[in-house]
């Protein structure tokens, strides 16, 4: 099993930024990947970012490309999100996950935090 709690999350205005982090503890010696989710209200869970367990691969959605940057230390078992240039339409709720494949789909991905909230507005 392996447990994450999520924080960082807030409320800030357009153009603000956070860093989301994501604290892994338990089995945190397999290599998983880990991925960022959100949901807004009323919507699904959206991928947003992933990184693979060594940290040499990562992909974003289209959404967030060039504004967001997700990085990991194996280390410290952290992932993070650093979102930057928000606005009003990423306001939702944030999540990590830790999967064993590589991938945007959120049927990939074993364990979930219990997500922070992130809200921007205009």
């Amino acid at each position: 099993q392996v447990q994450l709690v999520e924080s960082g999350g807030g409320f800030v205005q357009a153009g603000g930024s956070l860093r989301l982090s994501c604290a892994a503890s338990g089995r945190t010696g397999i290599p998983y990947t880990m991925g960022w989710f959100r949901q807004a209200p009323g919507k699904e869970r959206e991928f947003v970012a992933v990184i693979s367990w060594n940290a040499d691969s990562t992909d974003y959605a289209d959404s967030v490309k060039g504004r967001f940057t997700i990085s990991r230390d194996n280390a410290k078992d952290t992932v993070s999100l650093q979102v930057n240039s928000l606005n009003p339409e990423d306001t939702a709720v944030y999540y990590c996950a830790a999967g064993r494949r590589y991938s945007r789909r959120r049927e990939a991905y074993d364990y979930w935090g219990q997500g922070t909230q992130v809200t921007v507005s205009s």
